[in-house]
């Protein structure tokens, strides 16, 4: 078989500390990562990466790979005599077309020491996705598509593509966890598989602001319609509801509409408020500008009595 220095690969020395190969080798599956390396070569170096890892994390693997011996990288060499039966590998079963990092991944599944016996749970994986406020306030089903790392049967990473159908709870909140129960990474030996957390990400809304359980929006009023008064329909998540304003209502005054802001997942749901936003025309007909020219000059109020006069 061919030897693979696994050391060099990492870049550690031989008898480095266990902490010094994992930080060396997750610098390493970062930079080589395919989601971020921009080297042609970099899927193959980060499998190269995480072969060598999966070796010399685990200390009775370690101990085996180091019975081998120094061989140049790529060099075709034969275990020493007695490997086989310390590995498990059995008298007799020879190594002609075995490559050396399917030996280790096969490594200790003879029935014999704790690694033959402990079967590792598949790794626990975190994906955020976008969620509106009407998938919160309704409760909804969304579809996630992602692309999961795993480890094969080989010892080496992949990466498979998945779609899951989510529910989300009416009243999730910005940031919250939706469990999957076995929906992440495969186990790398016959273990139960890993969860896949879902993390809500509550996007901006074009009309409505959230604060806590509660939306406000601004509601444009025509200058008659606030004078007057008036009855206008108010968009909520739920449905347009009307709403009647008084006369002489300000800008800048706050209308409550009860209960109709998000549900909370355990209790009463927040209130909608409606802020008052004088809108004026921006470009009158010659008709409009003659009204309020006519209003002008009929009106008596003084919109700034309250403004103290300015000495020189």
């Amino acid at each position: 078989m061919k030897f693979k220095d696994y050391y060099e690969v990492l870049g550690v020395e031989r008898d480095a500390a266990a902490a010094d190969i994992k930080k060396a080798y997750r610098k390493l599956a970062h930079d080589f990562h395919p989601d971020v390396s921009k080297d042609p070569k970099g899927e193959a170096k980060f499998k190269e990466v995480s072969e060598a890892y999966a070796t010399l994390k685990d200390a009775e693997k370690r101990a085996a790979y180091d019975q081998l011996g120094r061989h140049r990288p790529g060099e075709e060499f034969e275990p020493p005599r007695g490997w086989q039966q310390n590995t498990g590998r059995g008298a007799g079963g020879g190594f002609e077309g075995v490559d050396l990092s399917e030996l280790f991944s096969a490594f200790g599944r003879g029935g014999r020491g704790p690694a033959a016996r402990s079967a590792r749970p598949g790794q626990d994986y975190e994906v955020r996705t976008p969620v509106t406020l009407e998938q919160v306030f309704a409760g909804s089903e969304i579809d996630v598509d992602l692309a999961i790392p795993e480890t094969g049967a080989d010892g080496l990473p992949h990466r498979a593509s998945r779609s899951f159908r989510v529910r989300v709870p009416k009243g999730a909140e910005d940031g919250q966890r939706l469990r999957l129960a076995g929906k992440g990474g495969m186990s790398p030996n016959g273990g139960a598989a890993g969860d896949l957390y879902v993390v809500i990400d509550l996007q901006p809304h074009p009309i409505y602001q959230l604060t806590g359980r509660d939306l406000a929006l601004d509601l444009p009023l025509a200058p008659w319609e606030a004078v007057l008064g008036a009855t206008v329909e108010v968009p909520t998540l739920g449905g347009a509801v009307e709403m009647t304003l008084p006369p002489g209502t300000a800008a800048g005054r706050r209308l409550r509409l009860a209960r109709r802001g998000l549900p909370h997942a355990n209790g009463a749901p927040g209130d909608l408020y409606a802020v008052v936003r004088i809108a004026v025309p921006p470009t009158p007909t010659d008709r409009e500008r003659e009204l309020y020219e006519a209003l002008k000059q009929a009106s008596q109020a003084d919109v700034r009595a309250g403004w103290q006069t300015a000495r020189a």
